[in-house]
């Protein structure tokens, strides 16, 4: 896996993909040769103890030519003992006990933004991963520019605009969100962003009961 040039590369290193790695790690394991790390830290709801192992100077793969790295660890366990996560990464940085922890922060931050961010945008309604970019030239990378520049501008909303944040309680799921503004705006002019979200809102509150009638009225009286 590459990075930018002059820049460091932290990526997922598990068996199932990297089992030269885990191999290694093992070994140098049964020679207590491998750092450790414990802490514990209260959830809300329970203690967890996490264990950090790092280990440097691994072969990231097999071959002469595979460049070394450093690989480090997180292991949590529940009071009993049970591991509830285990999750590890190489990283191009020396890893030491003063960096492991931050190195696993960031490690965690970056499956974060995979998760959050680019799972988003492939199953909660922004079609990036199927954007019927079948252009000969550049037609799929301008929609994909489109799509991310639409992800863009309804983070900034998410963040700063009341109103998308109303509509959006009542809509929490995005897909059915982008159904009613497709909808929309297939039909409808809106001049502003307020425009729009101040028509929506006022569509989505519930409807009110008619005013009961005033007893004593007179005849032909509501």
């Amino acid at each position: 896996m590459g990075c930018v040039q002059g820049g460091a590369l932290l990526f997922v290193c598990l068996p199932p993909s990297h089992p030269l790695f885990d191999e290694w790690v093992a070994d140098f394991a049964r020679g207590g040769e491998v750092s450790a790390l414990v802490k514990t830290r209260w959830t809300g709801t329970q203690r967890l103890t996490e264990t950090s192992r790092w280990l440097n100077d691994l072969p990231r793969r097999d071959g002469k030519d595979a460049g070394l790295v450093g690989g480090c660890e997180l292991t949590a366990t529940d009071a009993e003992g049970q591991v509830l996560d285990r999750i590890a990464w190489a990283s191009s940085e020396p890893i030491n006990a003063d960096n492991v922890i931050a190195l696993l922060a960031s490690g965690r931050r970056r499956w974060k933004i995979e998760n959050e961010n680019n799972n988003t945008l492939k199953t909660k309604g922004y079609p990036f991963e199927h954007n019927d970019g079948h252009g000969q030239r550049h037609l799929a990378a301008l929609f994909a520019s489109l799509i991310l520049l639409a992800f863009l501008v309804l983070t900034v909303l998410d963040r700063l605009h009341p109103g998308y944040q109303a509509v959006r309680r009542q809509l929490p799921s995005r897909r059915t969100f982008f159904e009613h503004l497709h909808a929309l705006t297939q039909y409808l002019p809106f001049d502003s962003w307020e425009h729009l979200f101040d028509f929506m809102l006022e569509a989505l509150q519930p409807a009110q009961p008619p005013p009961a009638r005033r007893a004593g009225g007179k005849r032909g009286q509501i």
